[in-house]
C-alpha cells in the first residue's frame, strides 16, 4: 500500500515537471513564430518605405515593381474601347504623363465618319462598324488617322469585366444626371435608374454607360449633351468618378483581384509589365486634373445614313490641348518672347 502510494506521488511529481516543460516548447513556438512573422513584416515594410511609402509604397510593394523610375517612363497613350458582344459604343484617346501627371481623356463619336465622300455615305463609313468587321489594330489605325495622333496601344474591356471591376471596388458613388428608362429585349438590355446621387454597382454600371435616350425619345438636356455626347460625357465622368474612388487606401487588399480581373477579361497588345511600370504613379494621380472632351463637330443625314462629321480645325485645337499641352507652352513663350523682342525694339 505504501509502495503504491510513492508510486502515485513520483507520478504526479513527473507530472508537474513535463506540464511546465510543455509549456516552454509552446511558448519557444509560438515566439518563434512571432520572430517570423516579425522579420517578414519588417522586410515588407522596409520595402514599403523604400518605395515611397503610404499607398504608392504599399502597392509598388505589392506587385513587385521596385526599380522603374519615373524618369525612365514615357507618356502612355492608348485606345480606350468599351465591348459589348462585339459593338462599341464607347472610343476613347487617352492620354496620360506619369512625370507631369497630366491625362485626358477624348471621346469619339461611334458614328465618326471615316469614309471618303460623305454623299455616299453607307453604315460601314461609321468608325464603329469597323470594330465589329476588323479589330482592335484597325480602330487604332483609324483613331490615329483621324485625329493625328501616334495611340500605341489599344485596350478592349467587355462588358463583363466593367461589371467586376465596379463590383470589386464595392460600387463606385456617382450623381446620375437624369432619370433614365429605356428597354431593347433583343439586346437584353433594361435600363431604369433614377436621377441624383447614388452608389452604382456593376450592374447598374453597364446600364448608365450605354444609355442615350429614353423609351419615349427624350435623351440628356442639350446643355448637357444630348444623346451620343450625353453618353459619351457621362461615360468620362463615370470613369473619373471611379479612378478617384479605387486610389484609396480601403482598396489596397484588392489590387490582386482588380489586376487579375484585368488579366483575365481585358484585351490589350499591352504587356503586363508595362502596364506594372506605371501603376505606382497613378496612385498619385489627382482625378481632378484629368481634363475631357468629346470631338467638335455636327451630326447629319447624308445619303439617308446618319453620320457624325468631326470639325478638323477645332479638331485639331482640342487635340492639341489634350494630348500637347508642352507644345503650346513652348509657342506661348515664343509669342511672348517675340512680342517683347519687338517691343524693344520700338523702344
Amino acid at each position: 500500500m505504501r509502495k503504491q502510494s510513492d508510486n502515485i506521488r513520483r507520478n504526479n511529481k513527473s507530472n508537474k515537471n513535463q506540464k511546465p516543460k510543455k509549456k516552454r516548447i509552446v511558448l519557444k513556438i509560438f515566439l518563434f513564430i512571432l520572430l517570423v512573422v516579425a522579420c517578414i513584416g519588417g522586410a515588407f515594410a522596409y520595402r514599403v518605405q523604400k518605395n515611397g511609402g503610404g499607398l504608392k509604397g504599399v502597392v509598388t510593394t505589392v506587385i513587385g515593381n521596385d526599380n522603374v523610375k519615373v524618369e525612365d517612363l514615357d507618356k502612355l497613350q492608348f485606345l480606350l474601347l468599351g465591348d459589348n458582344q462585339g459593338l462599341t459604343d464607347s472610343i476613347m484617346a487617352c492620354s496620360y504623363d506619369p512625370k507631369t501627371q497630366d491625362a485626358s481623356i477624348l471621346s469619339i463619336p461611334r458614328d465618326t465618319f471615316i469614309g471618303k465622300n460623305k454623299n455616299k455615305a453607307t453604315a460601314y463609313d461609321k468608325i464603329n462598324s469597323r470594330y465589329q468587321s476588323d479589330n482592335p489594330e484597325t480602330m487604332l489605325d483609324l483613331v490615329n488617322e483621324l485625329t493625328g495622333l501616334e495611340l500605341e496601344y489599344y485596350i478592349v474591356v467587355e462588358t463583363d469585366a466593367l461589371i467586376e471591376l465596379v463590383d470589386t471596388i464595392g460600387g463606385v458613388k456617382f450623381d446620375v444626371p437624369i432619370d433614365m428608362n429605356y428597354d431593347d429585349p433583343a439586346d437584353n438590355l433594361h435600363i431604369d435608374l433614377e436621377a441624383g446621387e447614388q452608389l452604382i454597382d456593376g450592374d447598374k454600371a453597364e446600364q448608365l454607360l450605354r444609355f442615350r435616350h429614353n423609351n419615349n425619345g427624350t435623351s440628356y438636356p442639350v446643355e448637357y449633351g444630348d444623346n451620343d455626347y450625353g453618353r459619351m460625357r457621362t461615360q468620362r465622368e463615370f470613369i473619373q468618378a471611379a479612378l478617384s474612388q479605387t486610389l484609396q487606401v480601403s482598396n489596397i487588399t484588392k489590387i490582386g483581384n482588380l489586376i487579375k480581373i484585368v488579366q483575365e477579361n481585358v484585351i490589350t497588345n499591352m504587356e503586363y509589365d508595362t502596364i506594372k511600370d506605371y501603376i505606382p504613379y497613378v496612385i498619385d494621380f489627382n482625378t481632378e486634373s484629368l481634363q475631357t472632351a468629346a470631338l467638335p463637330g455636327v451630326s447629319e443625314k447624308c445619303n439617308g445614313v446618319w453620320i457624325f462629321l468631326h470639325n478638323k480645325v477645332q479638331s485639331e485645337e482640342i487635340i492639341n490641348q489634350l494630348f500637347f499641352p508642352e507644345l503650346l507652352e513652348e509657342e506661348e513663350e515664343e509669342t511672348t518672347e517675340t512680342t517683347e523682342n519687338v517691343v524693344n525694339e520700338v523702344r
